[in-house]
């Protein structure tokens, strides 16, 4: 007999699977009885073993399989990111949730709590997105059939703050408060466009008469493809091939095989050695020009000149390495500033500004 009646009312179904006897205990017969016909109906079928399918609960899923099969493909600064979401979003409330009892409620309700526990909405979707990979992979390998994450509707990120592009004046007032090495990087960050971490993977081969060419970026020493995946090809304007053509000069004229912008003993950068630079070198550079900005908010300077001179979006876009959605939606009111503005060439802007900033200043009285 498959149904058997335990004590205080509950009631037990048995089934074999191979060499070993599973059960599973339900509070009526009814729901005892359904599922004794469900077993029945896929030893027939003879998919009788996705029964146990998502059993494992979710942090046993993750440690044993996902981490290891999955996360260790991905760059080191991504696992820390995802590993702290996990451990300090997830783990906590769902870790110990068998995989096949997660639900969209469940996971709704997760997110309403973290948020009302004050945390961030930013890493909260950033988790809610780590929770959907986590579970897609398991749909890959059947452990569960849906991803159910990927029902729950995300909430709102808060307005991001626009954009202000640091003009030619300010890029070269940081130059001038820098080292030689220091305002090459700074007018390669500020005039290409590059990443941080594809500036710090150019090699001289990669500067060409009139292009960059990015395939690679850094991350932790290690050179890797780029952010996108895909090899692009940067507009070189002609005062950052000056300036890159001078820096070479004080380097020693490198092979081409060499990094432009070489670490300690010519190695890559670390990423102790980046944060370094910007604690240090890139502070002083903002402080001297009297601005706040990131290393990485450099690029948008770049994408600022292209618009002054009349680019589309779609040619904006390429040179930056990402879609056009994402250029109209970060940069769209810079685009609706310039709507019938006067065009600006990228080249003589930085020049006019660089004559501005050799230019002698002059003493109070004579103004």
């Amino acid at each position: 007999m498959s149904v058997q009646k335990r004590s205080a009312g509950a009631w037990r179904v048995r089934w074999q699977v191979g060499n070993r006897w599973e059960s599973r205990t339900f509070a009526t017969k009814k729901d005892a009885d359904a599922f004794d016909a469900e077993v029945k109906r896929r030893r027939r079928l003879g998919s009788l073993s996705s029964l146990d399918a998502g059993l494992e609960v979710l942090d046993d899923y993750v440690t044993g399989t996902w981490a290891p099969v999955y996360a260790a493909q991905l760059a080191p600064k991504t696992q820390r990111l995802y590993t702290m979401l996990y451990d300090v979003h997830i783990a906590p409330t769902l870790g110990s949730v068998p995989l096949r009892d997660l639900t969209a409620e469940l996971i709704g309700r997760w997110q309403a709590d973290r948020l009302a526990a004050g945390a961030g909405p930013i890493s909260v979707r950033k988790a809610l997105t780590l929770l959907g990979g986590i579970l897609q992979r398991a749909v890959e390998s059947g452990r569960v059939s849906t991803n159910v994450a990927r029902l729950v509707r995300k909430t709102k990120l808060p307005r991001r703050a626009e954009i202000r592009p640091l003009a030619p004046a300010t890029i070269e007032a940081m130059r001038n408060a820098s080292s030689a090495r220091n305002a090459a990087l700074l007018s390669l960050l500020a005039y290409s466009g590059l990443r941080p971490g594809e500036a710090l993977a150019l090699r001289w081969a990669d500067v060409r008469e009139r292009t960059i060419l990015v395939e690679r970026s850094m991350s932790l020493g290690v050179e890797r493809n780029t952010k996108t995946g895909q090899h692009r090809t940067v507009r070189l304007l002609a005062p950052l091939a000056a300036d890159l053509r001078e820096w070479r000069m004080r380097s020693g004229r490198p092979a081409d095989a060499e990094l432009v912008f070489p670490g300690v003993d010519g190695r890559p950068w670390t990423e102790a050695a980046f944060e370094s630079w910007r604690k240090c070198a890139f502070a002083r550079a903002i402080k001297a020009a009297g601005v706040r900005a990131r290393p990485y908010d450099l690029r948008h300077s770049f994408e600022s000149l292209l618009l002054h001179e009349g680019r589309s979006v779609i040619y904006v876009a390429r040179q930056l390495g990402h879609g056009a959605q994402l250029t109209l939606g970060t940069y769209g009111h810079v685009i609706d500033e310039l709507e019938d503005a006067p065009q600006q060439d990228a080249e003589s802007s930085i020049l006019a500004a660089r004559e501005v900033s050799a230019a002698p200043e002059l003493p109070i009285a004579a103004i």
